[in-house]
């Protein structure tokens, strides 16, 4: 089962400046799952398709579609149960 979470975001957002450090922290424990970085300024069609509407929009998929979508800040425990959710 393959896992990828997809971060929208731009370099504006602010609160996009607050979920990075635990983005990365999360995509060096979570080496099997692909983390995608999206601008949303530079790929609205991306963004229109997984119907952002406001930043950090994090979406959780694997091989089944999408599990779990996260808009605004979300911290780390929310995010690992929701990737163990999609690796099951």
């Amino acid at each position: 089962m393959s896992v990828t979470l997809k971060d929208f975001y731009a370099d504006w957002c602010g609160p996009c400046k607050t979920q990075d450090p635990i983005l990365e922290e999360l995509e060096e424990d979570w080496p099997d799952v692909d983390f995608e970085k999206v601008n949303v300024d530079e790929e609205q069609d991306v963004a229109n398709e997984y119907q952002v509407r406001s930043l950090p929009t994090l979406v959780v998929e694997n091989d089944d579609g999408v599990v779990e979508r996260f808009v605004g800040v979300t911290q780390r425990d929310d995010l690992e149960d929701a990737l163990q959710t999609a690796e099951a």
